[in-house]
């Protein structure tokens, strides 16, 4: 039996029929570029998030970027993320004129070392942003003391983690801002690009709907140098008929990584993915971590299961940030992760028979040699 990594095309049959009549709406209403069937689905966002209000614009690295920007950051200052993130963390940084600086990771969730953090701090420090990584919240309690200690802002880069929580608070709740990819694989995925902003402050909320679509606060009217980040309508059409099956997609989601817990969790070549107690898991990524991932990885594709690897070179070790300085064992968790980690097929759709074949095929593959 084959396990593709990831089925869309099992998420996307059931739903075909209402795609076509929401892409066929837009069509008839020629509501293209942002409209009202974006503020829509904004307004439904930021209720699942539990937030005062979204935005939505193009991408989640826009969504970064522009908090960033509507925050104040730019030349000479300096913002704490991680290195184990996709390179758009670092990016939205950089396009702002400021300098990432990165820290460590804790050893079982994977998201940001408040310790760390506190000892990164430096008088050019304007602004962190914790990952919740793979679907699990960073531990925002002891970020928050920080923040609040140097007067950092807080961005949550919450791109893999729709609908997760922190000790009942929704991911994109806690922050200053809250940042969302619907890249067409996440828990809450679009049709192409598409992203959004959440937040409780209405004065960011305003300088970020302004930002998004050329510095405009009504139209041929431009109140600062903007851009163009505005989400498309189509997308936003086909998220709103995604958006009530979220919940239900995430409980399987948890329900699927349940099972491989329980598959894998006396094999001692293996290393499963902790959830903290603070944390409600969402697994936008289910990932393991071996030894012998090359070896493993050929004997799983060989038995017709997909996986992946997120991701295999940190941040800081890139050839594109390379002018940062950092040196290979500047952050040993991080490193040792990346050379770990194996994704496994996630997803709901995912059928209890295909997750029990992955866990037999792996129990082969970290058993015996090939």
């Amino acid at each position: 039996m084959n396990v593709p990594f990831l089925d869309l095309n099992a998420q996307h049959a059931p739903l075909r029929q209402e795609f076509h009549a929401a892409i066929e709406g837009v069509i008839d209403r020629c509501v293209f570029a942002g409209g009202p069937v974006v503020e829509e689905f904004e307004e439904e966002f930021a209720v699942f998030c539990r937030c005062r209000h979204a935005i939505g614009v193009g991408s989640g690295t826009e969504a970064l970027w522009l908090s960033l920007l509507a925050l104040g950051i730019g030349p000479g200052d300096e913002v704490i993320t991680v290195p184990n993130s996709f390179m758009a963390t670092a990016e939205a940084i950089t396009y702002c004129g400021a300098r990432p600086v990165f820290v460590d990771v804790d050893e079982h969730t994977y998201t940001m070392d408040p310790k760390a953090l506190a000892k990164a701090v430096t008088s050019n420090t304007k602004a962190v942003i914790p990952v919740h990584l793979f679907g699990q919240m960073a531990d925002m309690k002891p970020i928050q003391a920080v923040a609040n200690e140097f007067g950092l802002k807080i961005i949550e880069d919450a791109c893999q983690a729709h609908g997760a929580e922190y000790t009942g608070q929704r991911a994109g709740s806690i922050g200053d801002t809250g940042c969302f990819s619907f890249y067409p694989g996440k828990n809450l995925g679009a049709f192409g690009e598409a992203g959004a902003v959440v937040t409780n402050n209405s004065e960011l909320y305003d300088k970020i709907r302004i930002l998004r679509d050329h510095g405009q606060d009504r139209r041929y009217y431009h109140s600062q140098v903007g851009w163009n980040c505005r989400m498309d309508g189509i997308q936003a059409a086909v998220l709103r008929i995604k958006l009530p099956n979220l919940e239900t997609g995430n409980q399987l989601r948890r329900a699927h990584a349940a099972h491989y817990n329980q598959a894998l969790c006396d094999i001692r070549e293996i290393t499963i993915p902790t959830t903290a107690f603070y944390a409600e898991h969402v697994f936008h990524i289910y990932a393991i971590r071996v030894r012998e991932r090359d070896r493993i990885m050929r004997h799983l594709a060989s038995r017709g299961i997909g996986c992946a690897v997120h991701y295999p070179v940190t941040i800081h070790l890139q050839e594109a940030y390379r002018s940062l300085g950092y040196a290979a064992g500047a952050f040993h968790v991080a490193e040792r992760c990346a050379a770990e980690f194996i994704s496994l097929p996630m997803y709901p759709e995912l059928k209890p028979e295909q997750v029990e074949q992955v866990t037999e095929v792996l129990r082969e593959a970290v058993t015996c040699s090939i």
